[in-house]
């Protein structure tokens, strides 16, 4: 059985999902960064882009956010708010949407970079059991309920009890719930889209009518499945909310929550250490003594998987196989705990046997059933490069705990001392013609004074070139790349 923790302060609400006493998720969410996935905005058209079949609109952020074609759910003439129960895929975009128009919107995706956020006009209300389509009209059944007595017996209890029109997706949490238990949240869902389209028609855009629960509630609703026979906080006013939110929603779960009021933090009282610095390192090393190597990218996550100490028993097809293997099991993992999304390539250590990638794919594959986000993976290829896809809605742990380096700009390496050296030389050669007869003073730190002393050939041709005197004096307050050049007027 499987753990929730919620580790409750102002500043920062840390959420730990563990199964069989090992961290697989984690989540962090602090008021003055909290996203804004799953938030409902009565927005405005900015511009229309035909193009590219999609358009720009202000919900109020600070950048204009981004409604793509494939996510647009095509309005009615003359209606700005609510849109038709199906797709009206020969209605394009820029034949509906106009410069000005009003149209309510939920994010999908969290602003990147210099990426605004990116909407869709379908909106989704989800709850710990279903997910309400306010424009759609059809029931959807989870595809990790693979049995399909119990898909329909899901099926028939939604179709019972629902409005006649309405638009719902049974979630994986409902496998083995009755109608006493998914009646009430279908209530709740009901009444609450009453009141954000009661709020949208009141609001002038760009305005926030509905804004996506905090950490502690989103956790509840989303991580409590039957698999999971707690859920512990360790705040009383935590405590609280969730009790009522679950009084409106679920009322049977509330005796799954427990208050921590022990004297200890809740993540010691568990045993839980999290340090991001060992979170994140980009080296995973496996039992085996094999090691995979994780590189986030802008446009995508490289995986490198790698032998290491493991040499094996037999010969080196045997080794490889084993390795990957075990490493298929670990990326899993890692994806999950980190909450790695978008494309991701993974290097395979090159296997000869076809029976072999064959199975290392299924094993990744299987690994993957766990992971609530979506993922698509293809085949090794002959390479032995794999590539996948993996659900990003919210930000990844690199984005929660990391900031680009001030000094490197994010890209992890600066330039080395002899590129810093050769240009400090190319400089003096420029300022040459101009400093003949004077005294040159360069302050630069420890480290890079040395490298000069050891370059003094250089410099002292250079020197008796233009007829300049230098000196170089080390200064450690200077970071490594820095230098700065003084001149006085005459030698001494």
């Amino acid at each position: 059985m499987a753990e929730l923790l919620i580790n409750y302060a102002p500043y920062e609400t840390r959420v730990a999902l563990i199964e069989e006493s090992q961290l697989v998720e984690f989540y962090v969410e602090r008021p003055k960064e909290k996203g804004v996935v799953g938030n409902i905005y009565k927005g405005r058209v900015v511009r229309v882009l035909p193009g590219m079949k999609a358009a720009f609109v202000d919900v109020g952020l600070s950048r204009t956010a981004f409604l793509y074609g494939g996510d647009f759910l095509p309005i009615l003439e003359g209606e700005e708010l609510l849109g038709e129960s199906v797709f009206v895929s020969e209605k394009a975009l820029c034949e509906v949407l106009r410069e000005g128009q009003e149209i309510l919107v939920q994010v999908i995706k969290e602003p990147v970079g210099s990426k605004g956020a990116r909407l869709s006009t379908n909106i989704t209300l989800p709850g710990h059991y279903l997910v309400y389509l306010p424009y759609m009209s059809h029931i959807g059944i989870s595809r990790k309920i693979k049995d399909e007595a119990e898909r329909e017996r899901l099926r028939k209890i939604v179709e019972e009890c629902r409005p006649e029109g309405t638009g719902w997706i049974v979630r994986t949490a409902a496998e083995g719930a009755s109608a006493e238990e998914i009646r009430p949240e279908m209530e709740f869902l009901l009444s609450l889209w009453e009141e954000i389209s009661s709020r949208a028609e009141r609001a002038k855009a760009p305005a926030l009518v509905y804004e996506e629960l905090e950490a502690s509630l989103r956790a509840v609703r989303d991580l409590l499945t039957r698999e999971v026979s707690s859920v512990v906080i360790d705040n009383r006013e935590e405590y609280q909310k969730i009790l009522e939110f679950l009084s409106r929603a679920a009322p049977h779960l509330k005796g799954c929550v427990k208050l921590h009021e022990g004297p200890r933090d809740l993540f010691e009282t568990y045993g839980l250490e999290v340090d991001p610095k060992r979170l994140l390192s980009p080296r995973v090393w496996l039992k085996s003594g094999g090691f995979i190597v994780i590189e986030p990218c802008e446009a995508f996550t490289a995986i490198d998987v790698n032998t290491g100490r493991f040499v094996g028993k037999k010969d080196l097809e045997e080794t490889v196989f084993k390795t990957n293997l075990e490493a298929a099991r670990e990326i899993a993992y890692q994806l999950r705990l980190r909450n790695i999304g978008g494309l991701i390539v993974i290097d395979f250590i090159d296997m000869e046997d076809p029976g072999h990638r064959e199975e290392v794919y299924q094993t990744l594959k299987e690994a993957l059933k766990r992971d609530r986000a979506k993922t698509a993976v293809k085949p090794i290829s002959d390479f032995g490069l794999l590539e996948m896809t993996r659900e990003r809605r919210r930000e990844s742990l690199y984005e929660v705990f990391l900031e680009k380096c001030p000094h490197c700009g994010g890209e992890g390496r600066l330039k080395s001392r002899r590129t810093i050296g050769y240009e400090i030389f190319r400089r003096l050669e420029r300022m040459g013609p101009h400093i003949r007869g004077k005294v040159v003073e360069i302050r630069l730190h420890p480290e890079m004074a040395e490298f000069l002393a050891e370059e003094m050939d250089y410099l002292g041709e250079i020197e008796s070139r233009y007829g300049f005197e230098l000196t170089v004096s080390p200064d450690r307050e200077l970071p490594l790349w820095e230098y700065k050049f003084f001149i006085k007027n005459d030698r001494a």
